[in-house]
């Protein structure tokens, strides 16, 4: 039998698509949810989560015992936790809590190797201490680091695949040929329960780096003008306003705009190799496992945008002349060895 997976965090933006992974694989599949009522928000997607078998625990993440009682009362095998910036330091009380496999909060950079200005460098040092607690204690992890979800990446908006690419003027980040990495959210639901089945990937830190999926802001905007047939304008966001965002300290836009700064302007997903001990790129587990390109994900975008203008919900833009262009400048993909991006 498959091993019983406790999920924290299942109706937040990532832990959907891993709930929705575990939903479908073997493993029975466990959703930790803070006693009381839901928010009306959430009630929707538990029932169907529960729909398709999910096993709802009321239960304090921060609560050792009642943690230690849920997880050897329900023999949990395997926890994944997919929580928010505000509770990242709740799991040192839950690893204290465990003897099961452990996949903490990440679910994004290498927080050991990305290095952005505050307000996101803050949460970055809260997941390094994370890490470092969970390897000290003995229990038995596995750190993902998926990097960008694949939609058009906002620099002022935390979520945003919740929004397709924009019509009326596409944001250049500085040169705009620094590369990234873009992963479907359920192509990181399905790596993420092939991994928990692995015992390669046991205390390793596997890094979610599809050569076809490596775009630089220029070619994001070039593959959703070919999606949509249309010339956008393009207008720079400079170095200085990213920083003078972060600077600013709103919450998410302030932390979105350093972690903006690190990837477009720093290269924190590919100014480095993999090459520690404790370091595994996904496609070398699973060489004939394909991630969703990122062209089919921006046909999807596409085809939202037809369906609001279809429905008089969207009005395209009048067609405007191109504000400035991309000065060029290379960022390796991982092909070969990543060149190291400074300072623009």
């Amino acid at each position: 039998m498959a091993g019983r997976v406790l999920i924290i965090g299942a109706t937040g933006f990532i832990g959907k698509f891993i709930a929705e992974a575990s939903l479908a694989s073997p493993h029975p599949t466990y959703l930790l949810l803070r006693p009381g009522p839901l928010l009306p928000s959430k009630d929707p997607i538990i029932k169907a989560f529960q729909l398709k078998g999910a096993i709802l625990i009321q239960g304090e993440m921060n609560n050792k015992n009642s943690m230690e009682k849920i997880l050897k009362d329900y023999e949990i095998d395997i926890v994944i936790s997919a929580i928010g910036p505000e509770s990242l330091l709740d799991q040192l009380i839950l690893v204290e809590a465990m003897k099961s496999r452990f996949l903490a909060s990440e679910f994004g950079h290498d927080v050991e190797r990305a290095d952005p200005v505050e307000p996101g460098l803050t949460m970055y040092k809260e997941k390094r201490m994370v890490r470092r607690v969970v390897k000290e204690s003995g229990v038995p992890y596995t750190n993902i680091c998926c990097n960008s979800i694949a939609s058009w990446p906002y620099y002022d908006n935390c979520h945003p695949s919740h929004l397709p690419p924009p019509l009326d003027y596409l944001h250049i980040y500085a040169h705009g040929n620094v590369k990234a990495y873009f992963v479907d959210g359920n192509d990181i639901g399905k790596f993420t329960m092939k991994v928990i089945d692995d015992d390669r990937t046991v205390n390793k830190t596997v890094h979610f780096r599809p050569s076809s999926n490596c775009f630089s802001i220029n070619e994001l905007a070039s593959l959703w003008e070919n999606k949509i047939g249309r010339t956008i304008p393009r207008v720079i966001i400079s170095e200085d306003h990213l920083l003078a965002v972060a600077a600013e300290n709103r919450i998410p836009q302030s932390i979105v705009a350093s972690f903006t700064h690190d990837i477009f302007i720093k290269g924190c997903q590919v100014n480095f190799d993999i090459d520690g001990p404790d370091d595994v790129e996904i496609s070398t587990l699973y060489p004939d496992e394909a991630f969703r390109s990122l062209e089919d994900c921006f046909e999807d975008f596409a085809l939202m945008v037809d369906d609001k203008i279809q429905r008089g919900k969207l009005k395209l833009p009048a067609q405007k002349s191109v504000v400035e262009e991309a000065v060029p400048m290379t960022a390796s993909c991982g092909e070969e060895t990543p060149q190291k991006c400074s300072k623009i």
